[in-house]
């Protein structure tokens, strides 16, 4: 297969918006179907666009946090489970931009642009929280290490060539290990059976004495230990994922608004011949819009506070992001929810029927919304806006 490498913020966004009309043809029936995008994951790989933030030296486009958004919102808008599948694999060469030796960097960085991919083994079930990671890494005579556990919720990891791994090393401190997706002791099993994001294919790892050379080891611990964006930008893409949800969730409603509803009977009477020309509907429509437009609005701010901390990154800055980042991925997660709820609201009955699977932007919506409660991110907010208190250093803002 061969391997675009992009060379810059305008080649990347061409060609996401290129991938998303791709994407948008089949989706709908990707998603009722639960058939695994394999052949658009590896169309992805072929494009380039996994290789946008590779910095310069090494060969990459270094695109600034603005135009990642931006493909992000794009590819999410033509099919949100799609999108999902690499926010890992960008999270992930983010780690090493941040904490990955000369020689990993080299490495790792020379896999992406040849087009492989990084998924994730984050999560675990059954501990007390998120961040309560029980894996552990385990060092061996020979200075391997030997990792055993059990991930859950691995987006990207049925697709990835690379598993990066979050576990504990024997002082607790916290480790990413980039373990290749079939190196033995690795089972990545397709259980997802979420009600949305449904073909992202975030099942289960599990990791059973793998043997780890110690140079595919990154001391993520360390990210936490001064001003960071790690968690900014996870964030970023995450609220980039939920502006797409409005913005296809939109377009389809006025799409089967001009070509299948009826108006109805008393905008009739009122002399309004067609669906479209309802004012209340209308109305509707231009509420739905304004909060898409502010969502949008909200995300190229926090993306443009990210590039500014990343060219001059303090304490300060990397605040400054956090906060941007956490106010645009709440605006735009309540807005997904709403405009995709929405659109059945002004589209009408029909747009309920089964076959269409119009339910899949709110299924998408309320299923990624859920990854990590915006409540806190509010109480984040609150006591910046009220007191100037900095944000936490968690990673998960």
């Amino acid at each position: 297969m061969a391997i675009r490498v992009i060379d810059d913020d305008q080649e990347a966004l061409a060609v996401a918006a290129g991938l998303a009309v791709e994407f948008r043809a089949e989706a709908a029936a990707r998603d009722a179907d639960r058939i695994l995008p394999r052949a658009e994951v590896d169309r992805l790989s072929a494009s380039g666009l996994l290789g946008i933030t590779v910095p310069a030296a090494h060969g990459g486009a270094d695109v600034s946090a603005r135009t990642l958004a931006e493909v992000f919102r794009r590819l999410a808008s033509a099919d949100p489970s799609l999108a999902q599948i690499p926010q890992s694999h960008f999270v992930y060469v983010n780690v090493l931009r941040r904490q990955g030796t000369a020689a990993q960097q080299k490495f790792f960085f020379g896999e992406v642009l040849a087009g492989r991919r990084f998924g994730n083994a984050q999560s675990e079930r059954n501990t007390r929280h998120v961040q309560d990671i029980r894996t552990r890494l385990s060092p061996r005579a020979d200075g391997t290490q030997l990792l055993n556990g059990e991930k859950h919720y691995c987006t990207g990891a049925l697709f990835a060539d690379w598993i990066p791994v979050l576990a504990r090393a024997e002082n607790d401190a916290l480790q990413v290990a980039y373990v290749p997706s079939g190196a033995p002791g690795v089972t990545v099993v397709d259980d997802w059976d979420g009600m949305g994001q449904r073909t992202t294919a975030s099942g289960t790892v599990r990791l059973v004495d793998v043997v780890v050379d110690a140079e595919r080891i990154v001391p993520h611990h360390l990210t936490f230990e001064g001003p960071q964006l790690h968690g900014a930008v996870a964030q970023l893409l995450h609220a980039a994922i939920d502006a797409g949800i409005t913005t296809g969730a939109l377009a389809e409603a006025a799409a089967f608004v001009h070509a299948k509803s009826r108006p109805w009977f008393e905008s009739v009477a009122e002399g309004y011949e067609k669906a479209v020309d309802d004012p209340l509907l209308i109305q509707r429509f231009g509420e739905l819009d304004i909060q898409r437009r502010a969502s949008d609005a909200l995300l190229a701010v926090a993306s443009d506070t990210v590039d500014a901390a990343t060219r001059e990154l303090t304490d300060e800055t990397a605040a400054h992001a956090s906060i941007a980042v956490a106010a645009a991925k709440v605006h735009a997660a309540r807005t997904a929810v709403e405009a995709s709820s929405a659109l059945f609201e002004v589209a009408g009955t029909r747009a309920a029927l089964a076959p269409l699977n119009l339910h899949r932007y709110w299924r998408d919506a309320r299923t990624h919304t859920l990854h990590d409660p915006a409540r806190w991110k509010v109480q984040h907010i609150g006591r910046h806006a009220l007191s100037g208190v900095r944000p936490p250093r968690h990673g998960l803002l």
